[in-house]
This record gives C-alpha cells, sequence and structure tokens, in this order.
C-alpha cells in the first residue's frame, strides 16, 4: 500500500503552473519543431508498411501518456488510497480522437479506411494541435506529469501529421479533406451519442460530463462555437461546428500544398545553378 502511495505521489508531483510562453511552453514548442523536423528527415522515403508502424508506435505512446491522466485523475491519496472517476476527464474529446484514430489506422491494411484516417490525422488533428501548442491558455496545470502529457499529445499531432504529408503518404490534393471530414463527423457522432446517454443515465446530475464541448444538456462554453450554441437550434449548431472546423482544417491542407510547392520551386533553381 505504501508503495501505491508513492507511485501515486511521485504521478501527482505539483510545480509551478507554466505560463503561456514561458520556458516550459517555448521549451516543448522548440522539442515538436525538432522531432518533427528529425521524423521527416530520417524517414521521407518509409515504405506504407514503415508509415503504419510509426504511426501505431506513436498512438501507442499517447494512449500510454493518456492512462497516466486517467490514473493521476481519479486516485487520490488524502486518506489512503481513494478512486473516483472524474467523468469530465473522459477520453473522448476532439484531441484525444487522434489517439484511437492512429490505433486503428496502425492496424487496418491498406484501403480507403485507413486512408481517410491518415487524411484526418493530417488536417484536423495537425490543427488542434497547432491550437494548444502554440496557444495553450488554460491547458496547463500544476501537476508537472499532466503538463508533460498534454505536450506528447498535442505536440504528437503535428509530427505524425506533418510527416505523412512529407512522405506522401496523405495526397496533397482537395478531396483528402473529404476524406478526412468523414471521420471528424463520425467523432462528432460519437460524442454526441456519449453526451445523450450521459444526460439520459442521469450521470449529469452528479458529474460534469461534456464531450467535444458540444452537449445541449451543458452550459455552452467552447469558444465563438458557445455564442451559436445560444441562438441556433441544435441540429443546426452540429452542422455549422462541422463544418467550420472543416474549413479551418482545410486551411492546414492548403498550407501544405503551399509549402510543397515552394521546396519544388527551390528545387528547380538549383537545379538551373548547376
Amino acid at each position: 500500500m505504501n508503495f501505491l502511495q508513492n507511485v501515486l505521489r511521485i504521478m501527482d508531483r505539483q510545480a509551478r503552473e507554466p505560463q503561456v510562453f514561458g520556458w516550459f511552453h517555448v521549451v516543448s514548442l522548440v522539442l515538436t519543431v525538432l522531432v518533427t523536423a528529425a521524423l521527416c528527415y530520417h524517414h521521407k522515403n518509409d515504405s506504407p508498411k514503415r508509415v503504419r508502424s510509426v504511426v501505431f508506435i506513436t498512438a501507442v505512446v499517447v494512449t500510454l501518456a493518456e492512462l497516466y491522466k486517467q490514473i493521476n485523475y481519479s486516485f487520490s491519496y488524502t486518506n489512503g488510497i481513494d478512486f473516483d472517476y472524474q467523468w469530465y476527464a473522459f477520453p473522448f474529446q476532439f484531441c484525444s480522437t487522434p489517439m484511437y484514430a492512429g490505433l486503428l489506422a496502425g492496424l487496418l491494411r491498406k484501403g480507403k479506411l485507413q486512408d481517410a484516417l491518415y487524411a484526418y490525422l493530417a488536417t484536423f488533428a495537425v490543427f488542434a494541435g497547432l491550437c494548444v501548442m502554440i496557444y495553450p491558455g488554460d491547458v496547463f496545470v500544476h501537476t508537472l506529469g499532466i503538463n508533460i502529457q498534454t505536450v506528447i499529445c498535442h505536440g504528437s499531432m503535428i509530427c505524425v501529421g506533418v510527416y505523412l504529408f512529407h512522405t506522401g503518404t496523405v495526397k496533397l490534393e482537395h478531396r483528402t479533406i473529404l476524406k478526412a471530414m468523414a471521420v471528424f463527423s463520425c467523432t462528432v457522432s460519437i460524442a454526441v451519442v456519449l453526451n445523450e446517454i450521459a444526460h439520459w443515465s442521469g450521470l449529469l446530475d452528479r458529474e460534469v460530463f461534456n464531450m467535444f464541448f458540444i452537449s445541449r444538456h451543458c452550459k455552452p462554453s467552447l469558444p465563438v462555437y458557445s455564442l451559436v450554441q445560444a441562438v441556433v437550434p441544435y441540429p443546426w449548431c452540429l452542422l455549422i461546428y462541422i463544418v467550420a472546423f472543416t474549413l479551418a482544417s482545410y486551411l492546414i491542407l492548403l498550407l501544405a500544398k503551399a509549402v510543397h510547392k515552394i521546396g519544388l520551386l527551390n528545387m528547380r533553381k538549383e537545379r538551373l545553378k548547376v
């Protein structure tokens, strides 16, 4: 029992909450850039099998980090060891879905479903990762391990997404976003079902449970979207939510296309010099 308590104390080590653009945040950004660059440099010509392994292993690491988070949030050791599951931290928020997409893509053979999952990881996941890594807001907390888990989770979204573009696994074509949108629509549907189950089961009477922060039974809290949710009928809210996130993720695809074109132009200039 004492050993388990010591383990929980180590996992719950407290530290000063990192500030936006403070040293922890800046170091996290630099490490994300360096890991992404190293991954792309050393794995540019990876085979489809190798790509699948990289995606799957990354998803496993993120899953282990998420498991730590769930344990940390659920156990306390003030008076012995107590377990109280924190339903607000249930692992099915928007930023949790790349973990499931990566695990599934890594287990599947090449095909339309795997292509759609890869497209999702290269667009929607990169958008989510960039949003948090550039401006984490209130994501950082006083628990050191949770902050590290946050960086692993969101930083890996950027690494894997850029890697999938760099290896040519995800095609730089407009229909890529439609494949990704199909996956996103499925994840939103699952979140809606989970939110409805939480309501009808009575869970919301005693716990906070709001997957994707789009539950019609909870107070709107998502920036910008909360303004829409307050005045627009719920079904239309969901449609606006899906379209808005799709457009934002489409910008990631356009950015990747632009970077690719710039790279080709530079290569041509170098060849002309020779």
